[in-house]
């Protein structure tokens, strides 16, 4: 199986559409329904489900796609440190907005270690586990249940409670606690993007940043439920209640699980000292 194959199957699989897969990969679309079929064939397996109007996967299909995401993972992060042999660094991929305290205290502790490396940070909208799947980042910080943590190697740093975020001027705002029967049903609750890109429906507001997201509760067209943390940062004109029934966020860091990085590594017990 070639690396190229492995790409046009990734992007299919993610996309689950030829059009956009194609051109995500720059290419055109027969060139990839080509490879696509060439790729069954040798496997001896369908990967994909055709209908005329809907592209899924099946079972197989869905086995290829961890283990296919590792592979292309595993090679880009082999491309990236072989090209900077020279300059030694590594890339922690963290939520924009999110966990700010932690990831100062963390890069300062981790500055102040003997042999540390230069740290380049990938701040991500949403979904960020995914640039360690794809060879873009070499360790994160990750929300449960947010995030997904299957096929990474994960240490627990700590849990939170979790409040609901809304304007001032909200009926709910005057509470004293929540459950999530109170606001799991409200038309304005916002919907964060699947890992596929799509959202799942609803009537709530489409929103993939937490900027997008306070200046919606602002103006009193969202909701949302989030880590405790937030209160911390809420601007003017926000409350924050307390959901007692929700789920609790727990923070880890992640990172891929054929990683041999001395600097992963050291970085890592760096955040669960302190933690």
């Amino acid at each position: 199986m070639e690396t190229r194959e492995l790409r046009y199957f990734v992007a299919l699989a993610e996309e689950l559409h030829f059009g956009r897969a194609a051109e995500r990969l720059g290419i055109a679309q027969p060139p990839l329904s080509r490879t696509i079929a060439q790729l069954e064939h040798r496997l001896g397996v369908q990967l994909f489900a055709r209908t005329s109007r809907k592209v899924s996967l099946t079972d197989a299909g869905a086995v290829l796609l961890g283990e296919g995401r590792a592979i292309l993972g595993a090679v880009a992060a082999a491309e990236r440190r072989t090209r900077t042999v020279d300059r030694p660094s590594l890339v922690l991929a963290a939520k924009a907005g999110g966990s700010s305290e932690l990831l100062a205290k963390l890069l300062d502790a981790y500055a102040a270690e003997p042999g540390a490396v230069a740290v380049d940070l990938l701040l991500c909208e949403a979904h960020t586990s995914k640039p360690l799947l794809d060879g873009r980042a070499d360790v994160a910080l990750l929300h449960e249940p947010f995030d997904s943590t299957a096929g990474l190697d994960v240490e627990t740093l700590y849990s939170e409670s979790q409040f609901a975020v809304l304007s001032s001027s909200h009926p709910l705002a005057g509470a004293g606690q929540l459950r999530m029967a109170d606001v799991i049903d409200l038309p304005e609750l916002a919907r964060w993007p699947e890992p596929d890109g799509t959202y799942l429906p609803g009537p709530g507001v489409e929103v993939h940043n937490l900027t997008q997201l306070f200046q919606m509760i602002s103006l009193g067209r969202a909701v949302a439920v989030m880590p405790e943390v937030v209160r911390a940062g809420l601007l003017e004109g926000l409350v924050a209640i307390p959901v007692v029934d929700a789920p609790r966020v727990t923070t880890v860091i992640a990172w891929p699980p054929h990683s041999r990085s001395r600097a992963v590594a050291d970085l890592v017990r760096v955040a669960t000292g302190f933690s």
